[in-house]
Formats: C-alpha cells, sequence, structure tokens
C-alpha cells in the first residue's frame, strides 16, 4: 500500500517515550488556529511510500531506540490513511518495534470501530491532541467539532489502549481555568492516561504561512508566560 507522507524525522525525542522515527504523515482535514504545519494540510502534497519502505527506512535506526523508544507516525493527521499506517505498524511489529499514533482523534466514527481495531491492535501507545474541551470553542479553533474526538478518547478507555493526552495552552483560547478544569473532569472519567502534556503555543510556524502566502490567524498572539505554564500543570496533572 502506498501512503502520502510530508517527511522524516530519523532522532525525534518529544514525540513519545524514547528516541523515535518519526513518520508526518500529508493531509489533514482541521485547519487549527495555531497549527503550525500548514503544508501538511492537502492530502495531495508529499511523497509516495509503501509501507515496506517506510518501515525498512525506520528499522535502520532501531539500535537508537532505547528507553522505550520506537516509530512515531504524526501528521498531518495520519488517520486520514489509516490502512496505510494500519499496514506499517503490522510490518514494525513484527520486528519488534514500539509504535505510536499521534492524531487528534477527529476521524473516528464511534458506529464504525472495527475500522480502527486492527490499527490499534498493532499501536502500542496514542498520543491524544485534545484541542479544546468545549465544543463550541473547538469549532471556532479547529473548523471541527470535539465529539468524535472525545468519543475516541473514551475508546481508548473501554479499550485498555495507553494513551498520552496533549494540549496546546493558547492564551485567549485554551489558556483558561475554567477549559482547564473541564478538561481535568473529563481526563478523571478515563482509565488509560499514562501522561498529560501541557504544549505551550509558539509561533515557529509563522514563516511556513509567509511562504505559502497564507495570513497567519493568531497574529499578535504571545506564547503563554511560564506561570500560566506551570498553573495548567498542576491542574491537569495525573493524581
Amino acid at each position: 500500500m502506498t501512503g502520502k507522507i510530508h517527511s522524516f524525522e530519523s532522532f525525534g525525542t518529544v514525540d513519545g517515550p524514547g528516541i523515535r522515527f518519526v513518520v508526518f504523515m500529508q493531509g489533514c482535514p482541521m485547519r487549527c488556529l495555531y497549527c503550525h504545519n500548514p503544508d501538511t494540510w492537502p492530502l495531495h502534497g508529499g511523497g509516495d511510500y509503501t509501507a515496506a519502505e517506510v518501515a525498512a527506512r525506520a528499522v535502520k535506526y532501531k539500535s537508537y531506540f532505547t528507553g522505550g523508544g520506537g516509530v512515531t507516525v504524526s501528521g498531518g493527521e495520519p488517520m486520514l490513511q489509516a490502512e496505510f499506517v494500519c499496514e506499517l505498524f503490522e510490518l514494525l511489529k513484527g520486528q519488534n518495534v514500539n509504535t505510536a499514533l499521534d492524531t487528534s482523534g477527529v476521524m473516528f466514527r464511534a458506529d464504525d470501530v472495527h475500522v480502527y481495531d486492527k490499527l490499534l491492535s498493532f499501536t502500542d501507545l496514542v498520543l491524544l491532541d485534545i484541542k479544546h474541551i468545549d465544543e463550541a470553542e473547538h469549532i471556532k479553533l479547529t473548523g471541527h467539532s470535539n465529539k468524535n474526538i472525545l468519543a475516541f478518547a473514551r475508546y481508548l478507555s473501554e479499550i485498555g489502549k495507553p494513551v498520552w493526552i496533549r494540549h496546546v495552552l493558547v492564551p485567549g483560547i485554551t489558556d483558561c481555568d475554567e477549559y482547564l478544569l473541564k478538561l481535568r473532569e473529563f481526563l478523571s472519567s478515563l482509565s488509560n492516561v499514562q501522561r498529560v502534556e501541557v504544549l505551550p503555543y509558539h509561533t515557529m510556524g509563522v514563516v511556513k504561512y509567509q511562504k505559502l502566502g497564507i495570513p497567519y490567524p493568531l497574529e499578535g498572539v504571545l506564547p503563554p508566560s511560564a506561570e500560566r505554564i506551570k498553573n495548567a500543570g498542576e491542574i491537569l496533572k495525573l493524581s
């Protein structure tokens, strides 16, 4: 099977445990206002690779996968190409490589879970990005409802799949104690969350918008202060 891939990172240290080979898939249905990779949005971009080619490329770095390292498939939105990722993960598990899926969960459909079960059977860890806990605010932030995302989180809890939650802290959007407390309440209802990561908003992607001729949606918004980052971490930390 052939997949559309944006790029690779051979020595990732922030996309799951240990040192990881990261595959960035091409294509994403969401348009998050703070997205720092707008070049991954269109599905028609990127390069064509077979799952076998990507697996062979990744296992060259297997000797570095210490401390629980392995391969992370990110995006874009990798579940847009779920069948390809499933084939890739099956190949990697055949070589005893740890696999992590970095997803927003937006593609999940609760009435069609069998589509995802095979992929999840070859997935060791899900890095689930919860963009905003409030549905109306989530729609303003991403252009999509969060209902499928929260349903995906619940489903992962039901099947006992290990999850790391990732939440981007954006001043004036997600950096609000009311929303953080609401998110913490939701996370408390799940039984499989191993870690919660607060990711401070940054402006490093602005140059990509300029190169693509796209207006940057959060012009003038500054990264959160160290105090607010600490506050969010305290609210969201696992008990």
